[in-house]
């Protein structure tokens, strides 16, 4: 039986987006957004064991690349937030401001950090001598803070979330450049081992990152038809080296600014993305990589019939856990086979092992595929190799289906008109742009979507005019509705 018509309820369909978002989150014990503060969320005990497992992800990869783990201080003084001037004009509304200790007021404001250049950059510049210093390249994962007036959701956009931000600092522009290809490549390497699917933009000067030379993004779709942004690095060149005096004793002996970069993926929209890429209407399905359990071990037993069951089971699990396989047994006897089911679908478990009297007496195992529910009875001795082959199937079959959505989401529009249309039907859609910020802002206001950047892992040419004001073309743009 399917673990629909063993449930005792049913899931709202993944068509009905945000009901079934808030359901998983509670019901998968992924996140809690009932915290008494709003826009601060509580990651709870699954959620969190796969943001973990992210979050390894990604520093082992950073640290491969020398970046080192550090961690700054939440709080960063004023004067040192408004060292430079676009940083703050980009962030000033955001900011979260101590202004007291107990009654007392304090001698100068700090804030939480939005992010961390400004608590960072003046520490590099206390270490930084000469060209023999660097580069410096670091990471931290911590909590950022800022007072977004959008609408909250969970994971996807909040007054706290959760991230990994890198920084590094280089003797030249161009050793600076081949740092944002190397996060760019770090970045895509996680995305990949989730299989997530997703578009790398570079971001108009007008949506770059405060500070700096120009940014790239990762964005990603998203079921209800907004993008997702899940990563970012930047250039930021001299900006933040000038105005924190970051500078250094070069070979001739001459001082030089440094050049600086910065990277930052969102854990909470990874987590997010890949949950709604991938899960169903029966709850999560989760890649086998970041599965906090891989297989589930379930006794089914019948009465009068149940000699030996839970013996082989439990052997079942120390056979897989002996083999490195991350596996739970599920012998609770209060629970029926059909509840078990259902929670583990939820859970989004790759694999469910099936031990009967049947496999019992014949030394058998029946595993069925979470994303598929697919069922296949194999031998004891070819269990292992078959968990590992399924767990390979599984993770193919998640990274198609999501890279085959992404494909069938993006479309060209040659007109205004057909625009409007696609940006209802909440597509992410190809437009020619003169590159003009007015057309832009004016596109926005006309079809409720935003020129999101141009790609920069590949070289597209525009084949006509700018779509809105009839001016030649630079770029071919992209262009959707977002978080």
């Amino acid at each position: 039986m399917t673990g629909k018509e063993s449930s005792k309820k049913e899931l709202t369909p993944k068509e009905n987006f945000s009901d079934w978002y808030d359901n998983v989150l509670l019901e998968a014990k992924v996140a809690d957004d009932r915290y008494p503060v709003k826009g601060f969320t509580v990651y709870t005990g699954w959620g969190f064991s796969v943001a973990k497992r992210i979050i390894g992800m990604l520093e082992e990869e950073l640290e491969k690349n020398g970046n080192e783990p550090m961690q700054f201080p939440v709080v960063i003084p004023e004067d040192s937030f408004q060292r430079e001037e676009d940083h703050i004009e980009g962030f000033s509304a955001e900011v979260f401001w101590i202004t007291h200790a107990g009654d007392n007021l304090l001698e100068r404001r700090l804030l939480l950090r939005p992010t961390s250049e400004t608590a960072i950059y003046p520490m590099f510049k206390l270490w930084t001598r000469s060209h023999q210093d660097l580069p410096i390249k670091m990471h931290q994962t911590c909590n950022v803070y800022r007072y977004e007036t959008k609408a909250t959701r969970p994971l996807y956009r909040g007054r706290e979330f959760l991230w990994n931000e890198g920084h590094t600092a280089h003797a030249s522009y161009e050793e600076a450049e081949e740092e944002v290809r190397k996060a760019a490549k770090i970045y895509r390497s996680v995305y990949d081992r989730l299989g997530l699917s997703y578009i790398m933009l570079r971001r108009p000067d007008f949506d770059k990152f405060a500070g700096a030379d120009y940014s790239i993004a990762f964005d990603t779709w998203n079921p209800d038809g907004k993008v997702n942004q899940i990563g970012t690095v930047h250039q930021l060149g001299y900006n933040f080296a000038k105005a924190f005096d970051l500078s250094y004793e070069d070979l001739n002996g001459s001082r030089a600014f440094a050049t600086t970069t910065c990277y930052g993926m969102g854990f909470g929209r990874t987590l997010a993305a890949t949950i709604s890429h991938h899960g169903d209407d029966h709850g999560l399905v989760l890649p086998p990589a970041v599965a906090p359990k891989q297989v589930v071990v379930i006794p089914i037993l019948f009465k009068g019939k149940s000699e030996g069951v839970n013996e082989y089971a439990k052997e079942v699990k120390e056979a897989l856990e002996a083999a490195g396989v991350r596996a739970a047994l599920d012998d609770d006897d209060r629970f029926s086979a059909g509840d078990k089911y259902y929670k583990w679908e939820m859970f989004g478990v790759p694999v469910r092992a099936e031990v009967g009297p049947r496999e019992a007496k014949n030394r058998r195992v029946t595993l069925v595929r979470r994303d598929t529910f697919e069922k296949v009875t194999v031998d004891e001795a070819e269990m292992l190799e078959k968990v590992n082959e399924l767990f390979g199937l599984i993770f193919e079959n998640l990274r198609d289906r999501s890279r085959k959505t992404l494909e069938s989401l993006i479309v060209d529009a040659h007109d205004m008109d057909q625009l409007r249309v696609y940006m209802e039907s909440r597509m992410i859609v190809r437009v020619n742009w003169c590159g003009a910020p007015d057309c832009a802002y004016n596109m926005k206001d006309l079809v409720a979507g935003e020129i999101r950047g141009t790609r920069w892992d590949a070289d597209e040419k525009p084949t006509g005019a700018c779509i809105l004001c009839g001016d030649e073309a630079k770029y071919v743009a992209y262009v959707s509705r977002t978080y």
